[in-house]
């Protein structure tokens, strides 16, 4: 079993920047390592960036590309996730996610680790 703790979510005004971590209590070594989601009032879960384990690539949501960076610290078993320009539609919690098995890491389904999430507002 996998424990995952994010933190750094919080409120900011648009165009600001934010970074969110994730501690996780071990690695899983399969296709998806781990990845960051989010979920707003009233809609489905979307994949935001993933991390992959073979290639060590990532992989992130159109809405984010250019904006957002996820990158890791392997010694601190920690998934950062950068976030820079932000607009109010980033508005969302978000959750960091581990073990995703399968080949599309933006899809929430695959993974079976997910944390309880750290709340973005931008205004």
């Amino acid at each position: 079993h996998v424990q995952l703790v994010e933190s750094g979510g919080g409120s900011v005004q648009a165009g600001g920047s934010l970074r969110l971590s994730c501690v996780a209590s071990a690695y899983t070594h399969v296709n998806c390592r781990m990845a960051w989601f989010r979920q707003a009032p009233g809609k489905e879960r979307e994949g935001v960036a993933a991390f992959y384990t073979g290639r060590g690539s990532t992989r992130y949501a159109d809405s984010v590309k250019g904006r957002f960076a996820i990158f890791q610290d392997s010694a601190k078993r920690t998934l950062y996730l950068q976030m820079d320009s932000l607009k109010p539609e980033d508005t969302a919690m978000y959750y960091c996610a581990a073990g995703g098995l399968g080949d599309n890491c933006l899809d929430p389904v695959v993974f079976g680790y997910r944390g309880r999430g750290t709340q973005v507002t931008v205004s």
